[in-house]
């Protein structure tokens, strides 16, 4: 496994949960550095949703992992942006975006000023996705319920 100067990866980091854990520990076994980019609250419709946990609690659960050096926030998807001002040589990231035309691209362009692109492999199970759906359920039921 090659070893890293600076790693970068960024997240909406909502319901924080193992998935979440396993990619940032991954990533830091990789580097010497670990940047995370945490999203913030306008830039999570990306995802067509709205995050449950607000942008500043969740940047405070990511700073405080003993994986990550550095928690700064992700304001938008410019990757080439966010290299420009933290100059990282690898950027970590989920494998269910691996071979998409977005990332594709990435690995092109980021090939070219020497960055790779480390893919990690989904952590089937726990979600947020699957946690939001039991939410959805949980509240609904007690809508039902208290009518």
């Amino acid at each position: 496994m090659k070893k890293y100067k600076v790693g970068y990866t960024t997240g909406v980091y909502d319901m924080f949960h193992i998935g979440h854990l396993n990619l940032l520990r991954r990533a830091k076994e990789q580097c010497d550095y670990l940047i995370v980019g945490v999203t913030i609250d306008e830039l999570v419709s990306y995802k067509n949703k709205t995050a449950v946990i607000p942008y500043d609690e969740r940047y405070a659960i990511v700073e405080s992992i003993k994986y990550v050096d550095q928690a700064v926030p992700q304001e938008n998807m410019n990757k080439m942006e966010a290299w420009e001002k933290y100059k990282f040589d690898v950027m970590f990231v989920g494998d269910d975006w691996k071979g998409t035309e977005k990332w594709n691209e990435f690995e092109r362009i980021f090939k070219e000023i020497g960055v790779d692109i480390v893919y990690f492999p989904y952590t089937h199970g726990t979600s947020s996705t699957k946690l939001r759906d039991v939410l959805d359920r949980l509240l609904s039921e007690e809508v039902v319920l208290t009518r």
